[in-house]
């Protein structure tokens, strides 16, 4: 079993709240890890039509059952538990005394927001980081093949083929938990949507014209775009806008949280036809940035991300805010870096206020280079820090 660079935060959390939550997408590895870490709380899903029965019917006996703690997976399925929650954590007074789970924020987090306010702790796991797999020798030789496979990990636990794992991923889970969001009349409307949206991993998230392509409304679209979000399938990044002039582009772009859904989406079906594609730059600085968000989460902090993009065409593609001060990443999956690359990183440096600002390119090479203007990282390296 890999550990996860979460399990430290969880931990940490344990100690100060009653209610723990961890949610993520599914197959993220949430309720494994909620076993690892507190292997003395029984396990329940309320997947378990069972169990989901007995919550709705009797709440306040489902809980007695379980009043020394529990882990509760899947715990959106049923709000109505929440509001009994909140009087049995606020009785008992211990840390860590109930683990929630979830896949999809909508319900979940709603609950939350509602009943146990001040109570809970949150933490989004997303699938494995390059630095787990690599700690397990685990992470694939080369670009292709470590966009090509993705990260979650039964793929990595089982060693399963990574196309048939995602082609059974998007039937069992997800359009069935798209269904329980959203009232489809057309599911090949829908996946014909999600492909259209990969396509697009790496772009300016344009409603519009994705709605128009697809066949559905603006409004229809942004409702979409909203599960798929809420569901952990992909992250909007906002544009960095503060502080600067108007000419700067204020629509976001989308990124799928996983290179191996959004490859097997796009229908390539091995690393080798993804070493010619011509969306393996925006797949490559799609993992880039799902890098740096699951970095994040891990240590239970938002996401600090965002990009920068004038209207004359220069980008900085990652943008990191820490204690006030912006650090500038250019992210470019070729193996060698000509000056052009370097262009945006110069133009953003020539920005008033951001002279002295630390400038660093993530690229598909193996060396790490620190030259006076730049730092070149490997995609191999320590890129996070």
């Amino acid at each position: 079993m890999i550990i996860r660079d979460a399990e430290p935060t969880l931990k940490q959390l344990a100690q100060g709240y009653p209610v723990l939550t961890i949610t993520g997408p599914r197959q993220s590895g949430k309720s494994t890890l909620a076993r690892t870490v507190f292997p003395n709380h029984p396990y329940v899903t309320l997947e378990n039509p069972d169990q989901r029965e007995f919550v709705q019917q009797d709440p306040r006996g489902f809980l007695h059952q379980y009043r020394e703690g529990a882990i509760i997976d899947e715990a959106q399925r049923c709000p109505e538990l929440f509001s009994w929650l909140q009087g049995v954590v606020d009785e008992y007074k211990r840390p860590a005394h109930f683990i929630l789970t979830g896949s999809q924020q909508f319900g979940l987090l709603a609950g939350i927001t509602q009943s146990l306010a001040g109570r809970v702790a949150l933490l989004n796991l997303l699938p494995f980081t390059s630095a787990e797999l690599r700690r397990t020798k685990q992470l694939p030789n080369g670009i292709d093949k470590t966009l090509y496979m993705g990260s979650y990990p039964p793929i990595f636990d089982r060693h399963l083929d990574p196309s048939t794992w995602y082609a059974n991923y998007a039937q069992t889970y997800l359009e069935r938990d798209v269904r329980q969001l959203i009232h489809l009349r057309d599911l090949s409307q829908f996946q014909r949507f999600l492909r259209l949206c990969a396509g697009r991993t790496g772009q300016l998230l344009n409603l519009t014209a994705l709605g128009e392509e697809a066949g559905i409304s603006h409004n229809t679209a942004r409702e979409w775009i909203s599960v798929l979000e809420a569901s952990y399938i992909i992250h909007r990044l906002p544009p960095y806008h503060r502080n600067f002039n108007k000419r700067l582009v204020k629509t976001p772009k989308l990124y799928f949280i996983d290179t191996g859904l959004a490859v097997w989406l796009l229908g390539i079906e091995s690393a080798q036809q993804l070493s010619t594609h011509p969306l393996r730059g925006a797949l490559f600085e799609t993992w880039i940035v799902a890098e740096h968000l699951k970095a994040r989460f891990n240590i239970a902090r938002p996401s600090n991300l965002s990009f920068w993009r004038d209207r004359s065409g220069y980008e900085i593609d990652l943008l990191i805010e820490q204690a006030g001060q912006l650090l500038p990443i250019e992210i470019k999956s070729g193996s060698t870096v000509s000056r052009d690359a370097l262009r945006s990183l110069e133009k953003w440096r020539a920005i008033p206020g951001q002279e002295q600002a630390q400038l660093k390119l993530i690229y598909g090479g193996d060396a790490t280079q620190k030259r006076s203007d730049v730092d070149l990282v490997s995609w191999q390296g320590s890129f996070l820090k």
